[in-house]
């Protein structure tokens, strides 16, 4: 009983911590939320200047392709990493499986050059 307590005290420490800040950061706002609102208190701050237009304006679909494209060639760098340490290993299967993952990155790039998601008009 002895042994397996031990063995377990390093997770319940674990789960108790993590309990303890989630509690601490529900708790927080609480505390530190503004009392007395005023106008000046409340007001948007956009680096020393008035906001020039509404937070809620729509944004155009080209800022969410850019983002979209930046995920998939993040995701490309992420996946290349752990395949370069490991090539030793993998062999010419793993050559050709990262060959082919490349390709289809490359064919979906082209996709989206050629339909002109890259143009700032």
């Amino acid at each position: 009983m002895n042994q397996l307590l031990s063995d377990y005290l390093p997770i319940l420490i674990f789960v108790g911590l993590a309990g303890v800040i989630g509690l601490a950061l529900l708790v927080a706002p609480f505390l530190i939320a503004i009392r007395r609102p005023d106008p000046e208190k409340v007001s948007a701050f956009e680096c020393g200047f008035e906001p020039f237009e509404d937070s809620r304006m729509k944004f155009d679909v080209r800022f969410y392709l850019v983002a979209i494209l930046f995920i998939i060639f993040d995701l490309e760098v992420a996946f290349l990493f752990p395949w370069a340490v490991a090539f030793g290993e993998l062999g010419w299967y793993g050559f050709w499986s990262m060959t082919v993952f490349l390709g289809i990155l490359t064919i979906g790039f082209i996709y989206e050059w050629r339909k002109g998601a890259l143009e700032w008009d």
